[in-house]
């Protein structure tokens, strides 16, 4: 559905941001997209969504250049930003103004989710809290029933039972017709929601896996200090020395999604380079 191939962009020419980035992603995933703060996260939404332009290479949505916001594009595209600026509407009259441009849209679905969220129909927007305003943009990015669904940081301003409503409601919206695509720098927040991790470091895409793959390869876990003998990563905690292993045992377990960031994003390249080493036995399909 996604599909970028030797992307180059920069704020600046002299300082780039992304160089000869690719990446290909399907329908039918939730995909997390990690990050450091600075590394490109929302930069590279914007170059998916077409409100950012390569320098050089390409991205295309369903076939078509992004930046050129065709209409075939966008009835299929929702993209939820990290900031917000809602008009003064209620949830009714921003429905009358705006799903019109999604063909799709389904408003028993936007009032179903509303009522999940908590979220007031009468209000106008303005004079919800930030995470009330969030979460009324989530339902109606969900109702659209687009495609391609880009949300950057949309738990930033939710608090913890809206967080777990949030992941139930996105599990339960997820079809084999849609590519979800979900940026944030709260890694918590994505555990049992997403399929498929992505990983910006360094101008690249450096890990783009199924959680499953991972799952297979590697173990997540607490060491006593004298116990990291084949650990690719470690790193104290107040829970005790946590470690990243080879799993060398075949068992399957829970992936540690902050774990793993920070072996992956850190200066030890020891977890990748296993990783592109050692494929694994059934590769995700993207």
């Amino acid at each position: 559905m996604v599909r970028i191939r030797n992307l180059h962009f920069g704020y600046s020419r002299r300082v780039p941001l992304f160089e000869n980035l690719s990446l290909t992603l399907e329908r039918g995933h939730i995909y997390g997209l990690l990050g450091k703060n600075g590394a490109g996260k929302s930069t590279l939404l914007k170059n998916i969504v077409g409100l950012a332009f390569p320098q050089a290479g390409t991205c295309e949505v369903n076939g078509l250049p992004a930046a050129a916001r065709l209409p075939a594009v966008l009835e299929d595209l929702f993209f939820l930003p990290e900031e917000l600026h809602t008009p003064a509407l209620t949830a009714d009259q921003f429905v009358a103004h705006t799903a019109g441009f999604y063909p799709r849209f389904s408003e028993t679905q936007f009032h179903r989710y509303l009522a999940e969220l908590e979220v007031p129909r009468q209000t106008k927007l303005p004079k919800l809290s930030f995470g009330q305003q969030k979460k009324f943009m989530i339902a109606f990015a969900l109702a659209a029933n687009t495609g391609l669904l880009v949300l950057d940081e949309p738990t930033n301003g939710l608090d913890i039972p809206s967080k777990v409503q949030f992941r139930k409601i996105m599990a339960g919206a997820l079809s084999e017709e849609r590519c979800m695509i979900i940026s944030t720098h709260q890694v918590r927040d994505l555990d049992s929601l997403i399929d498929t991790v992505l990983v910006v470091h360094n101008r690249q895409i450096v890990l783009n896996s199924a959680l499953d793959a991972l799952a297979e390869r590697l173990t997540f876990g607490t060491a006593g200090s004298a116990d990291g003998a084949g650990a690719l990563y470690a790193e104290p905690s107040v829970r005790g020395r946590q470690v990243v292993r080879p799993n060398l045992g075949g068992a399957y377990g829970k992936v540690d999604l902050e774990l793993l960031f920070n072996a992956v994003a850190g200066d030890n390249p020891a977890v990748v380079n296993y990783l592109n080493s050692t494929p694994a036995r059934h590769e995700p399909a993207i």
